[in-house]
């Protein structure tokens, strides 16, 4: 395929990718939905009139949302026939946007014009603990080799409930909180700033399609139908408040203090190509659970932390989303197999994405082992863990045999200071 507006070919949004987004620009103050396409920004709510299809001609109005919600609310059918207009439209042979010079001049936004903004109304937000190279090192550091996966591991894709409300745009500066440690064992508990902060590379996928009912569920193989598209996610982690909460019931506090997401929303039609074999599964999975096809993806991912004090970025992971056991239609069919209801705009976390080799784990914990194997920065400084002032960007993309890449953008933050706590 080719468009008519030009771009590199290393560019993340090639018009085989065309994610989703919500921005506002010098042109328009009020939000607006977006494709993002080379380095420019078709602004959906000027070409809403173009979607003429049969599916989407009586739907035009969900174009000119200031979020993505009543769109992904449609169904697999309506995503595809959108993408296929798009496609259409764009294409370098269509000259229905292209010779059209007004209706360009208003439908085009630079993105280093724009300003991007959460691409959905968050309702919900299940964070899943998905990879088992992150979960084994993890029981490993706490527990022991000999038990580092839980019994119920390989039975279950184990997730928590978190919270929606400070699930951030990338580019929002996170603050490091206060809360209770326990900095030596066998001691009185500490109240004061988080000293141990973490990120935690992963990947969210919104839920999409007509909201179900409570005490309806969906199987794994029936999971396609209500997923939309996945976005880049920060799950920052506040790692000794962590260890003091989390007995019995799990992350609270330590997870709450903000999640970061990269705002283009890439679809499942546009990884379809990068589909490559789910991990195995052993023991076999029970029948909700299961599916035969592919969907688990070539997913190339990396991350990046530079200090404050420097212009020198250092790329400290490398992953890859194949590396998750359970795959996001698991996911759903577990959060949903008690009957829990889904509405669109609800976010699935993968959990942590760490690899098989020390360079491919995607957080601190990992990468300086609990703090034992500091890590040293290109600017001579070393790291156990995040220090104010330090930004970290993750960056996703796949790239086909025939060279065309789809990429995520990136989703970036800086740790800003705590702010001090007033008795």
């Amino acid at each position: 395929m080719k468009s008519f507006i030009e771009y590199a070919s290393n560019s993340d949004f090639p018009i085989e990718n065309l994610p989703y987004g919500v921005f506002t620009s010098p042109k328009n103050a009020d939000k607006h939905i977006g494709v993002a396409i080379g380095d420019y920004i078709l602004d959906l709510n000027v070409v809403s009139h173009l979607f003429n299809g049969p599916l989407l001609k009586d739907k035009q109005n969900v174009f000119k949302e200031d979020k993505l919600n009543a769109f992904m609310a449609l169904t697999k059918p309506h995503w595809v026939e959108a993408r296929n207009t798009l496609q259409s439209l764009l294409d370098v042979s269509n000259t229905t946007l292209q010779n059209d010079s007004e209706l360009r001049q208003r439908a085009f936004v630079k993105q280093s014009e724009a300003q991007m903004h959460l691409p959905a109304e968050v309702g919900d937000y299940t964070d899943f603990y998905s990879s088992i190279h992150h979960a084994t090192n993890v029981g490993i550091m706490f527990r022991s080799k000999e038990n580092a996966l839980m019994p119920n591991w390989k039975y279950i894709p184990v997730g928590y409930h978190g919270r929606s409300s400070s699930i951030v745009v990338s580019g929002t500066p996170i603050r490091r909180p206060y809360g209770q440690t326990l900095p030596v064992e066998g001691a009185e508990p500490h109240f004061g700033p988080c000293r141990l902060m973490d990120f935690e590379l992963e990947m969210g996928c919104f839920v999409g399609g007509p909201p179900t009912a409570l005490g309806q569920r969906v199987t794994a193989k029936d999971a396609e139908e209500h997923l939309f598209g996945f976005v880049l996610l920060n799950d920052w982690s506040a790692r000794d408040i962590q260890k003091w909460e989390y007995v019995p019931l799990g992350p609270f506090t330590a997870k709450n203090l903000g999640s970061s997401i990269s705002p283009w929303v890439v679809t499942v039609e546009a990884l379809r190509r990068f589909a490559i074999d789910n991990y195995p599964q052993e023991p076999a999975p029970f029948a909700y659970l299961k599916h035969e096809d592919k969907f688990n993806f070539d997913i190339k991912l990396e991350v990046d932390l530079k200090p404050e004090s420097t212009s020198k970025v250092t790329t400290i992971c490398r992953s890859n989303y194949k590396f998750l056991y359970w795959t996001v239609k698991q996911q759903l069919a577990q959060q949903t197999v008690t009957g829990c209801n889904l509405r669109p705009g609800d976010m699935l976390g993968s959990g942590t994405i760490s690899g098989d080799t020390p360079d491919s784990y995607g957080s601190m914990l990992e990468l300086a082992w609990k703090g034992t194997k500091p890590l040293r920065l290109l600017n001579g400084e070393e790291r156990k863990f995040l220090q104010d002032g330090d930004t970290v960007t993750l960056r996703g993309y796949c790239v086909s045999e025939d060279g065309v890449r789809i990429g995520f953008g990136k989703c970036e933050g800086k740790l800003l200071p705590a702010i001090p706590f007033e008795e």
